[in-house]
């Protein structure tokens, strides 16, 4: 894994369109670009390599970037990208498309052309080589330059699954990498428009890693509730509560394990705060979710060896 960080920001302001131009443009994407305007331009960009699978997060000023010259092609990557924030457009293959935020586009490397950034713009790329990706999708060269809109639920659930797994991507471990690698080509496929057997295995790998992601984050939020349960999450996540039970089943751990291992975290730290030192430790488990004070207590003891008291007396006392 290679980590690339650059910013327009470490230049004085007469050198930043030569830097950004240069540097981030030509030795790291292989584009030309060209700011709209000269004035107060800025530009950042986080660059993650690895061999099967590049992740870009980036914003920009105004700029028009692309490969309009042969000699930048190197190779026929494929690239699949989305604006966070702002609007742009896309022209290749004789083909244009306009883009608003969150939109999706599958873009070809190997090809002429380019995009459009219109004003302030925050997107996410990953770049790919094209034979991973094309045999899951159904007709590959009529899926560049299509605007995959922004309410595709596979979509959402990639964009979800990319901010929310970023740590497998850039974990040391070759096993983590491999397995977002899979899941991030699975649910590009079932939004640009997968093969039946890529689709069917898709929606046994892919598509379940990135709802549980999603359905651990929302628990994380809202642990603390009470009125959490398996019911709320899958009604929040659109699927079944047998559902629910059975991903969460997979990674090791029941829903209700799961929530009570957030709760208990919660409080622990509270515990090792010394803002919560006056407040009654009954009171602190009530606030994270727990209705049972014996119940708690218990399974404190259980999961961290000592009573909350005992957790507390040791953090007052350093």
């Amino acid at each position: 894994m290679r980590t690339f960080r650059f910013s327009t920001d470490a230049y004085p302001e007469h050198e930043r369109i030569a830097a950004w131009r240069d540097l981030f443009g030509r030795a790291l994407l292989n584009v030309d670009i060209d700011p709209q305007s000269k004035e107060d331009f800025h530009a950042e960009a986080t660059v993650f390599r690895a061999p099967t699978l590049g992740l870009l997060r980036a914003s920009t000023s105004p700029l028009v970037q692309g490969n309009r010259r042969r000699s930048l092609i190197t190779n026929d990557d494929v690239t699949f990208s989305w604006l966070l924030s702002g609007r742009w457009s896309m022209s290749k293959f004789g083909r244009s498309v306009d883009l608003g935020p969150r939109d999706g586009v599958l873009s070809s490397n190997g090809e002429i052309g380019g995009a459009v950034f219109h004003e302030d713009c925050r997107y996410v790329s990953f770049r790919l080589p094209r034979a991973t990706l094309a045999p899951l999708l159904s007709d590959p060269s009529a899926l560049f330059v299509r605007r995959v809109p922004a309410a595709n639920p596979a979509l959402h659930l990639l964009q979800r699954y990319a901010e929310l797994g970023q740590e497998d991507f850039l974990s040391a471990s070759p096993a983590l990498l491999a397995a977002f690698t899979r899941h991030v080509c699975d649910l590009m496929a079932l939004a640009l428009g997968a093969t039946r057997d890529a689709a069917e295995l898709a929606r046994g790998r892919g598509l379940p890693a990135a709802r549980l992601r999603a359905m651990q984050d929302d628990v994380r939020r809202s642990a603390h509730d009470p009125a959490l349960s398996v019911h709320a999450i899958a009604a929040r996540h659109g699927v079944s509560e047998r559902y629910v039970q059975r991903v969460f089943e997979t990674s090791g751990s029941t829903f209700t394990q799961y929530v009570t291992e957030q709760r208990l975290e919660i409080v622990y730290k509270t515990l090792r705060h010394a803002t919560s030192a006056k407040e009654p430790i009954s009171a602190i488990a009530y606030d994270c979710g727990f209705s049972d004070v014996s119940h708690f207590n218990r399974l404190f003891r259980q999961r961290y060896g000592c009573t909350p008291s005992e957790v507390r007396e040791n953090s007052t006392a350093r």
